[in-house]
């Protein structure tokens, strides 16, 4: 996880701005981004950090503001075949999950 993005996510939590934390938690095969890749979505649409790119990456986006409106955690599976993957525009043919979580602040 990159520097920046830990320091966008502090900065959420410490102005308490609505967001969500995008993770891929497993791969197999050929995936542009590895287990442990996030992808931070905010209240107003912005976003730092990337999971895959392409169609794939837009579909955890829209995902993701509705994790936003409802609170509730979801776990999303890509699972392409080389030829779906050209057709949706990625150059990789693997399988990735990734979750989605509301960013909160710990309780104390």
């Amino acid at each position: 996880m990159s520097v920046q993005l830990l320091q966008e996510m502090a900065h959420a939590l410490e102005i308490g701005t609505p967001a969500v934390v995008a993770t891929i938690v497993r791969t197999r095969g050929s995936t542009p981004r590895k287990t442990g890749s996030k992808m931070l979505v905010r209240s107003d649409g912005s976003v730092t950090g990337t999971i895959c790119g392409g169609c794939v990456e837009a579909e955890v986006y829209a995902e993701s503001l509705e994790v936003m409106e409802t609170g509730e955690c979801r776990l999303l599976s890509f699972r392409l075949t080389p030829d779906d993957a050209e057709e949706l525009g990625m150059k990789c043919g693997g399988s990735m999950e990734i979750f989605i979580e509301p960013l909160a602040r710990p309780l104390d």
